[in-house]
């Protein structure tokens, strides 16, 4: 299986299965992009230019108002917004860090962080983020995944699974804690499934996958990655059926995606996946 395949494989279950029952939308937090979107599918096309001064203009209103009120959070959430908007991720950092450090007990903000410092390529400084989320929520996906994807960019894929394989024990250990919060058990051998299938391992990707299928009937993630992975390999017959399977039970959201991932040839859909997905 080529390195691309891998790749397609990789981000097409955690970017859709994944996102299907796990809260990885940072967006409650910072909508404004989304309502301006909004607005603007109902009015004549802004003028680029136009847009980026009246960005720039919010973005200097924020610093001002930080200026008088330097622990202003709607200040502080509406600068990272307009700074997200006008492609300054370097900016996006102090008015984060600022955040993370006034609400310590929101885990959303520190995983956007580490996000951003991933994303401006201090991956050491985004590691410790996820890793601080971790060991106050060993359980918390959205830093769990971020570490997982961290890890598989640096080529350290043996890094991630003892990742993995360590947070199942421990949510085998909170299992007799009836006070502790549990862990997603079944989102997290998903990840370590899909990490298998990054390193080659198809085999023990397909056993996890039936273990989680075995575990969870209900549960259209694990059919839908042995699906893509099947169908990787040629086997299109059984491939098919299960992503008849995965569409019937999955969320009206995701069907028509796993519909239109069934119809595609594995090449078709690695450069279709590959061109609908964000570069992170």
């Amino acid at each position: 299986m080529t390195a691309k395949r891998n790749r397609w494989l990789v981000g097409t279950v955690l970017t859709l299965a994944l996102a299907a029952f796990l809260s990885l939308s940072l967006l409650p937090f910072f909508g404004t992009n989304n309502r301006q979107a909004d607005s603007n599918a109902d009015t004549p096309a802004t003028d680029p230019s136009s847009m980026q001064a009246e960005l720039e203009a919010q973005a200097r209103g924020y610093e001002l108002v930080l200026e008088r009120e330097p622990d202003n959070q709607t200040a502080l959430q509406g600068l990272v917004d307009a700074r997200i908007q006008l492609g300054d991720i370097q900016g996006v950092v102090e008015p984060l860090e600022k955040l993370v450090e006034l609400n310590p007990d929101v885990p959303e903000y520190s995983v956007l962080l580490a996000q951003t410092k991933q994303q401006i390529g201090d991956l050491e400084g985004a590691a410790q983020i996820y890793r601080n989320v971790l060991d106050q929520q060993p359980g918390n996906m959205n830093a769990l995944q971020g570490l997982v994807a961290l890890l598989i960019q640096q080529d350290r894929p043996q890094a991630a699974i003892g990742l993995l394989q360590d947070t199942l024990k421990t949510a085998e250990q909170l299992e007799d804690d009836t006070a502790a919060v549990g862990i997603d058990t079944p989102s997290v051998k998903l990840l370590l499934a899909q990490v298998y299938v990054e390193t080659g391992n198809t085999d023990q990707a397909l056993a996890l996958y039936e273990e989680i299928i075995a575990e969870a009937p209900d549960d259209f993630r694990p059919v839908l990655a042995k699906a893509l992975v099947l169908q990787e390999q040629g086997d299109q017959d059984t491939a098919q059926s299960l992503f008849a399977q995965a569409s019937a039970m999955a969320p009206a959201q995701f069907k028509d995606q796993i519909d239109q991932m069934a119809s595609q040839s594995p090449p078709s859909a690695v450069d279709g996946m590959e061109e609908a997905s964000p570069t992170d």
